[in-house]
């Protein structure tokens, strides 16, 4: 469900733009996450500082939200199905990242995982070109 959510995505960014479909999409889905959120915060109270609201905020707004903006933008201009191939890297970015950034260790297993990934992720994109031409 979650590709035949992006591929309209991608259809609608060509004709309304990133943020407006990402807009309506949230837009769309209120109602539902409303009624959920509601059950849920009966059900267990939040409880958090201020710091972990504030972090919170951040994920919502920036790496959501806004990282859709750029991501539908993408999607909108270069054939989906290739622009779509990115996002099989970023788990392993992130895990670079965090190994570069935060001094994480990576065991063997997870690095050869990583290129494993990163390897058919290439192969996917390199094998629909080729059926192409």
């Amino acid at each position: 469900m979650c590709a035949v959510g992006y591929a309209e995505g991608g259809l609608l960014a060509r004709e309304l733009g990133a943020w407006q479909t990402i807009s309506w999409a949230l837009v769309a889905a209120a109602p539902l996450m409303f009624a959920l959120s509601a059950f849920a915060l009966t059900e267990h109270p939040p409880t958090a500082t201020l710091a972990e609201w504030g972090a919170f905020g951040y994920l919502a707004v920036v790496s959501m939200f806004l990282g859709f903006f750029a991501w539908y933008r993408g999607l909108a201009l270069g054939p989906m199905a290739q622009v779509s191939q990115v996002q099989l890297a970023q788990p392993v970015l992130s895990l670079a990242w965090a190994a570069l950034l935060l001094h994480e260790r990576l065991g063997w297993a997870t690095m050869l995982g990583g290129v494993v990934v990163i390897g058919c992720a290439l192969f996917a994109v390199r094998a629909r070109n080729r059926v192409r031409t």
